[in-house]
């Protein structure tokens, strides 16, 4: 442990954020949570997870930023958070990329148990909290921290600062024209500027090769030890596929046929990428389906590999599912009886369940097997499509992004 070190990139992680003027949709949320004894703050790469715990960090004077890839793997979290607390009389602790440090579940119930302090930390993969011996659930506020919403996007690129819309008002009442004219930005918002980073000046796509090469080969096998070098290879290979592929024909079969392992292998190495938030996996709903999961990439990784016009119907797909995460919504994808290609998604919400269909021009009640609904909304480009919004029945799809 490098006390002097780890003190002198703590004052380096202060200077980065002190002269940012604008925040994260999340920062008073989170900063509601100062009080709790933990915190964890996940989601994907480039999401400002970084930024936000130095701007935490900048709020008291007894607290400390340390990133955790910046020291040793092996390193004793307990004796290092107990060092600075006695010696410096820090009493908040700023973890980040925590899944960096081996076995650090078993460091932060010592350090709830024994130490009186404050722990908040960031990581770019999805953690189980109660899945190991030591049971975090109860210790560990989780927040998820998911790519800019449409809304937070317009207005970090200087547009007015419009209301949250409301799902359900989106899907079922008239839409403000505010909202509706907003619709020339939504391009350019589906090719990257749902990342903070990619609004920096000379930021490209190019930057999400980087991204995913760490996420392979950095945080999955951070997150289990077991990871070989062929498997760091087909996780490459997986997401290749998956890019290049139309987005309905990829399921746990088709990625083994087409990357040469075997279904355990593609459902192993599937829950590894979503954990990793490069993947969302979308179970059927309905009886005498084929109960494999429909696979969407996050944005825009997808763009890594194929042009935009190309891509844009899965686009448009993984756009859905990134706003139904913002929104908090759970939904699944249903087949219809007639084999339709339109992606359709039912909505799973306590009143009614609505089915969605995207891109498409809203052609009456698809039918489905053994699944009812109450409600068919098309969801529509409208920069491509042309169409007049009608409440409860034909909606811009970029509106469904006002979380």
């Amino acid at each position: 442990m490098n006390t002097d070190k780890i003190l002198e990139l703590d004052g380096l992680a202060l200077s980065s954020v002190a002269s940012l003027a604008r925040r994260r949709f999340m920062w008073d949320r989170l900063k509601a949570t100062l009080g709790r004894p933990f915190v964890a703050l996940v989601g994907p790469r480039g999401t400002g997870k970084t930024v936000l715990l130095r701007q935490l960090r900048a709020e008291s004077e007894d607290s400390l930023y340390l990133s955790a890839d910046t020291v040793d793997r092996d390193e004793n979290l307990f004796d290092l958070v107990q060092t600075f607390h006695e010696s410096f009389g820090i009493s908040r602790f700023y973890i980040d990329e925590i899944h960096f440090i081996r076995d650090f579940p078993r460091y932060l119930k010592q350090i709830y148990d024994f130490l009186p302090v404050h722990v908040w930390f960031t990581s770019s993969v999805a953690l189980s909290l109660t899945a190991t011996a030591w049971d975090l659930a109860r210790r560990v506020t989780r927040v998820s921290l998911w790519p800019f919403s449409f809304r937070e996007y317009l207005w970090f690129t200087g547009k007015p600062l419009l209301p949250q819309l409301s799902l359900r008002h989106a899907l079922s009442k008239p839409i403000p024209p505010d909202y509706l004219r907003s619709a020339q930005f939504f391009d350019s918002y589906m090719q990257g500027g749902l990342y903070p980073f990619l609004l920096e000046p000379g930021a490209d796509l190019s930057l999400f090769e980087t991204i995913l090469q760490k996420v392979v080969t950095q945080d999955i096998p951070s997150r289990d030890p077991h990871v070989s070098v062929n498997d760091i290879e087909t996780l490459h290979k997986v997401v290749r596929f998956i890019g290049r592929s139309r987005v309905d024909g990829v399921n746990y079969s088709t990625v083994a046929r087409n990357v040469g392992i075997t279904k355990y292998k593609a459902e192993q190495y599937l829950s590894y990428l979503e954990d990793s938030f490069v993947v969302h996996r979308v179970m059927p709903r309905g009886s005498n389906v084929l109960k494999e999961p429909k696979v969407l990439l996050q944005l825009p990784y997808r763009l890594l590999f194929q042009e935009y016009e190309p891509a844009l119907g899965a686009l448009r797909e993984e756009f859905f599912a990134t706003a139904m995460r913002q929104h908090g919504v759970d939904f699944d994808y249903v087949k219809s009886t007639r084999g339709a290609k339109t992606p359709d998604y039912l909505l799973v919400w306590d009143e009614e369940d609505t089915v969605v269909e995207i891109g498409g021009v809203g052609k009456g009640r698809t039918q489905f097997k053994d699944v009812t609904y109450q409600r068919k909304v098309v969801l529509y480009h409208s920069v491509s499509g042309g169409k007049a919004p009608q409440p409860g029945e034909r909606v811009p799809l970029h509106c469904i992004g006002f979380a």
